[in-house]
């Protein structure tokens, strides 16, 4: 796991000054070394953090003066050994161990259908030195991020927006239709969007060709169909159990391959739990496993410790508690807030934050459970879909997800920052009545897999885990896994309230207490319940300078909002006035007027 950014010039020589200022600004992400390599028309930069190849053999970014390929690559590819071998039997030689020569290699071997060989997670850079193009791509579920931002001259990329911005030249107005998604849908904005006018995101499951002379195409090389597939005819419940726990164990076990060991963030909750559960199965020796609570406020308890401190004795862990007091919230959510990518709402980010620096210190990698609601249906939501025409399937879903309809948002925004149409409800419907998905339920869960989860669980974990050098792997995101559980009849899904198929077959892993309890989450009470200093860290940044300069938000809103800061919530339960705050102490750390 790394950070990598470069520049591509289509006429004249790349800024190498702001590719290095780029690369230092992702020097949380690659703590163990750092290197740059300028060819005249591109240049790319890259921090390294040392997973697979310990040795300098692994130093990015790698080129191959033989191949004429040179690349800046972050992620980890599992099946590199397989791939390894496969290309050793076209003739290819190898001069490390790593994962990294073997996507260089791949590229030279398939060219622009590289990624398609790709088991992982990853983003890379490559330059095709022969052809003069620079090829991006980005893996299926979009676990790894890679940001772009485009000019007349070229285009510079990286692993996080403040790189981009770090190389100076970026357009930082709000995009408006990203506002209009970031208040709909709890603060998430979808690629290729960013809340800032001048960067964008490389979509997932998409390989980018730029060419020299500035044109560019983009290939999807990977979307599930979510419909029957005629090859499980005849599959019953127990033969899907069977199969999904076959793919589950796969996943973790691609996600146990590294040359240091690797632990697992354990909630208690299901999914994390079965992680435990096949992760000691498949025979890894002195696990480590870590578990996060808070204090309690507004009558919500902060942890889940007896859960985890259950699956840690059923499965003899090493576990580690790790109780976090108010007191550390208020620097805990300025560290949050600028190590973001961009403005992330849910009550969870500041968990992930304080968790990724405690588990740093023990481990470099560990395995999640992110994911598994998305792919198995286990939110609220997803079970009334199963009662309901496909063609319905937008209106359900709006009614249930939205935090707030766009009338409201004419209450909540200023008029020259607010978009004329409902372009959050088009852009819902778009997807959920595109080709492909039989049911409601197969196309909300599309929907939430490949737009929606890669911006929220996804991006959450990989910004907070990079933040201390820590990389997180999720095993539920794993793309035979994910293109499965998108064949399996929706009903087994959404079955016991939600991931029933997921539950029927943790039965055989895991104790009862530990599948049929209440579900469970990160939860952070205070700032769910805003109060006491991180209250005052919002009431300031919305009442700053800044913001009124700004001018984003309605004044009578902010006040209303503020009268009774916890009194207003979203269908599913996020605090209103902690979104509009926080997209505030965001644009104030990074430095956007």
């Amino acid at each position: 796991m790394c950070g990598i950014s470069g520049e591509v010039s289509f006429g004249g020589r790349p800024d190498a000054g702001a590719v290095v200022r780029m690369t230092e600004a992702l020097q949380s992400r690659g703590p163990d070394g750092s290197g740059h390599w300028d060819d005249g028309w591109v240049m790319l930069g890259h921090r390294r953090l040392s997973i697979i190849d310990l040795s300098d053999n692994g130093h990015q970014p790698m080129v191959s003066d033989e191949l004429g390929v040179g690349i800046s690559f972050n992620g980890c590819v599992y099946n590199y050994r397989e791939l390894r071998t496969e290309l050793e039997g076209y003739g290819y030689g190898f001069h490390s161990n790593s994962d990294t020569e073997v996507v260089l290699v791949a590229y030279h071997r398939w060219g622009e259908r590289f990624a398609e060989h790709l088991v992982g997670m990853f983003a890379v850079a490559v330059v095709d030195r022969t052809r003069r193009r620079l090829v991006l791509a980005r893996d299926r579920l979009g676990i790894k991020p890679l940001y772009l931002a485009e000019s007349g001259s070229g285009v510079r990329f990286a692993s996080t927006l403040p790189a981009l911005l770090a190389g100076g030249g970026v357009d930082t107005g709000i995009d408006t239709v990203a506002l209009h998604h970031y208040l709909s849908w709890h603060s998430i904005v979808p690629a290729p969007r960013t809340i800032l006018r001048g960067v964008r995101k490389l979509p997932p499951a998409t390989v980018r060709v730029i060419e020299r002379d500035g044109s560019s195409r983009d290939h999807i090389y990977w979307r599930p169909d979510y419909v029957r597939d005629p090859a499980h005819a005849g599959m019953d419940a127990g033969d899907w159990q069977e199969a999904l726990t076959g793919a589950l164990r796969v996943a973790v076990e691609r996600r146990l391959i590294a040359d240091v060991p690797v632990g697992v963030l354990l909630s208690g909750g299901l999914d994390s739990s079965l992680i435990v559960a096949l992760t000691a199965e498949a025979g890894q020796r002195d696990l480590r496993t870590f578990s996060i609570g808070f204090d309690s406020a507004g009558g919500e308890s902060g942890d889940e410790f007896a859960y985890s401190d259950l699956a840690a004795r059923t499965f003899g862990t090493e576990h580690t508690r790790i109780p976090i007091e108010d007191v550390r919230l208020q620097s805990a959510v300025e560290q949050a807030v600028t190590a973001m990518s961009e403005p992330m709402g849910s009550h969870d980010v500041v968990a992930f934050h304080l968790l990724s620096q405690e588990v740093s210190r023990h481990v470099k990698v560990a395995q999640s459970g992110q994911g598994a609601d998305e792919v198995f249906g286990g939110y609220g939501y997803h079970q009334p879909l199963a009662r309901i025409p496909r063609g319905t399937a937008a209106d359900a879903f709006i009614r249930a997800f939205a935090d707030r309809s766009h009338a409201e948002l004419a209450e909540v925004v200023q008029p020259e920052h607010l978009c004329r149409h409902d372009v959050s409800r088009a852009v819902i419907e778009q997807h959920l009545n595109a080709p492909g998905a039989d049911t409601a339920v197969d196309a909300v869960l599309r929907l939430d897999t490949h737009l929606l989860m890669p911006d929220d669980p996804v991006k959450r974990v990989d910004n907070m885990s990079m933040a201390w050098g820590l990389e997180l792997r999720v095993p539920f995101l794993d793309q035979d896994l994910v293109s499965l559980a998108a064949a399996c009849p929706p009903e087994l899904k959404v079955a016991q309230g939600g991931k029933g198929v997921l539950k029927d077959l943790a039965r055989r892993h895991l104790p009862a207490e530990l599948i049929d309890r209440p579900k469970g989450y990160f939860p952070v009470p205070a700032l769910r319940h805003l109060q006491g200093a991180v209250l005052d860290q919002v009431t300031k940044a919305l009442y700053s300078p800044a913001a009124k300069e700004r001018g984003l938000f309605r004044p009578e809103y902010v006040e209303e909002l503020l009268a009774q800061p916890n009194k207003h919530r979203t269908p599913v339960g996020y605090n209103k006035l902690w979104q509009l705050g926080l997209l505030e102490l965001w644009l104030q750390s990074h430095g956007i007027g």
